[in-house]
């Protein structure tokens, strides 16, 4: 037997022949076409696992191409929306700020909620759920909404971002977010009067936000981003604030207005009226709230008036401060009769009549001017016309017509004309400023306007030293602030009503400036309806209520407002601003 077969043989014995029916494994299975038939189907897998790996990458890319087309374009019903049914996107408006940059105003971005109702599923189920993110959500006007088949429906302006995060996590088909500018008062109701307010679609409609509305949508479309600067000084302005809030709640008075003005720009450094508001929540105020006192609201001035008055007596010549004028009785003119609180029965010099308040003087003095010179000169100051102030909230005088000669007596102590304590300011500051006229502004750096000399300068400077004598020695006492040579005019009027006037129902003011050697600024505080307390005697007249609370406003602001105290008592200012009852104005004392 040769060794080949021998081979064979032990092959055979080693690996016998499976029986039939079964399938032999191992090596006696493998064969030379074995390995080629095994290349073929890693082939076969290696084509189809690059086909499914083409499907999968086509996916992927059709998946991606769609995502970016919505992240950069709108669904195909949002211009549906924004061309036919949604209102247009509220646009932003500039900030306004205060005179040293705090902002007063400022937009956000807010989200508000709408649905398409033609996709809303089951507008029952879905009302229930938004309901659930936001509270306030009236259940049943949410579904009748998302049951009407419109394509646009409001369901809520301005959302918080706790409900817009917990509206977005309900993921309800038909309702969606659009971005809108919601107006912002970061300060409250700090400057509510002065700035106003905007409505929903952030239209301006109250104060500096409706009077330079088409200035502030402007600025923001046409790039420029500059702010409205204004007058206002936002420490000021809460020091004032407080201290007529105190004086409020101490007088449980009707309302309070105070003013701090610049007596030579006319810049408003601080205007407020109280009762006020929240802008962020305009909607919920009481329309009394809303009503600005400061310029809207026109009052009698009762005796603060005669500041004018005595001021128009020396302009015009008519009277000399050492001049006496008889009240030594009651005045009658025609069926009126004149009388003085606190009649002094005697002859009065000019001085005394300022400082005792005399109604009976300051009539005789205008008499002697006349009505044609008399309301020339109330015209010249400015005080007959509605005065020019950014706010459409600004009152008219009330003027009567025909002016007669009564109608000068009872002007010359102020009775008979109404005025906004904003307007009787401005004529004051002309008083003490050396005798300019100024236009009241809330916009900083003033309105640049030319001065205008209404009065001379030495008129300017009497006026300065009897308004500082009555803080010392007359009806203004309680006015005092040491240290600001403060000098001012008390006021009490008899609240006018139809058909005459209301007795119990007092306005009464404080008309100040300081420091009277060289008068920077005027502040006024007007309370009206104010009722008597222990600490006043029981009395509510403008000495008792409202000088109290100027000194203190001027205490408090004075250092805010860069002012140095000065000493009253020094040589230099005694020259400046004395003037003694008989009309001397040089002190016996020499220095």
């Amino acid at each position: 037997m040769s060794a080949p077969t021998l081979m064979a043989r032990h092959d055979a014995d080693l690996h016998p022949s499976p029986p039939e029916g079964q399938v032999r494994v191992g090596p006696r299975s493998e064969s030379r076409s074995e390995p080629r038939s095994g290349r073929a189907a890693l082939e076969t897998a290696h084509r189809r696992l690059l086909i499914v790996s083409a499907c999968f990458a086509l996916g992927f890319s059709v998946i991606g191409v769609r995502l970016v087309d919505l992240a950069t374009s709108r669904p195909e019903s949002a211009p549906k929306f924004v061309e036919r049914d949604v209102p247009a996107v509220v646009r932003a408006r500039a900030d306004i700020t205060d005179r040293n940059g705090v902002v007063l105003a400022t937009d956000l971005q807010v989200a508000s909620l709408f649905a398409d109702a033609r996709v809303i599923l089951n507008p029952a189920e879905s009302a229930a759920r938004l309901v659930s993110a936001v509270p306030d959500l009236n259940e049943a006007e949410v579904r009748n909404k998302l049951a009407s088949g419109r394509s646009f429906v409001w369901l809520k302006r301005h959302l918080t971002p706790k409900e817009q995060a917990d509206v977005n996590r309900l993921g309800l088909p038909g309702i969606g977010f659009q971005q809108e500018q919601r107006r912002m008062y970061p300060l409250g109701a700090l400057t509510s009067h002065v700035v106003g307010f905007s409505d929903i679609d952030n239209k301006g409609i109250a104060g500096i936000e409706q009077y330079f509305d088409g200035a502030l949508r402007a600025f923001p479309q046409s790039g420029i981003n500059n702010a409205l600067r204004l007058s206002i000084d936002s420490r000021v302005q809460f020091a004032v604030r407080e201290e007529l809030l105190h004086g409020m709640a101490d007088f449980r008075a009707k309302g309070v207005t105070g003013i701090v003005m610049d007596a030579r720009s006319g810049e408003l450094v601080a205007m407020v009226s109280v009762p006020d508001f929240d802008p962020n929540r305009a909607g919920d105020t009481d329309p009394d709230a809303r009503f600005n006192r400061a310029t809207l609201g026109v009052f009698e001035p009762g005796s603060t008036m005669k500041v004018i008055t005595v001021a128009m007596a020396l302009e015009l010549g008519t009277a000399k401060l050492e001049e006496r004028f008889d009240a030594t009785k009651p005045l009658r003119i025609s069926r009126f009769t004149i009388n003085d609180d606190h009649a002094k029965n005697k002859w009065l010099t000019v001085p005394e009549v300022f400082i005792y308040s005399s109604n009976i003087g300051a009539a005789r003095m205008a008499m002697e001017v006349g009505p044609v010179q008399h309301k020339a000169f109330l015209d010249r100051l400015g005080l007959l016309k509605k005065p020019e102030i950014e706010l459409p909230e600004a009152g008219a005088p009330l003027v009567p017509d025909p002016w007669r000669e009564i109608s000068t007596v009872t002007i010359a102590f102020g009775h008979g004309i109404a005025m906004s304590p904003l307007q009787y300011s401005a004529g004051l500051a002309a008083v003490v400023n050396g005798g300019f006229k100024i236009s009241p502004t809330l916009l900083a750096g003033g309105r640049n306007a030319p001065p205008t000399r209404v009065l001379s300068q030495e008129t300017s400077d009497i006026m300065r030293r009897l308004l500082r004598l009555n803080v010392e020695e007359g009806t203004g006492r309680q006015a005092e602030a040491p240290g600001y040579a403060v000098g001012g005019k008390t006021g009490t009027a008899e609240k006018a009503v139809a058909g005459g006037y209301k007795r119990n129902a007092l306005v009464s003011s404080f008309a100040a400036a300081f420091p009277m050697n060289d008068p920077k600024y005027v502040v006024l505080v007007m309370i009206d309806e104010p009722n008597g307390t222990s600490n006043t005697q029981g009395f509510a007249t403008g000495g008792w209520t409202a000088a109290p609370i100027v000194s203190r406003i001027i205490l408090r602001t004075g250092p805010l407002l860069g002012v140095a105290p000065v000493d009253v008592k020094s040589p230099d200012v005694q020259r400046q601003l004395f003037v003694s009852l008989d009309g001397r104005r040089t002190p016996s004392v020499a220095f």
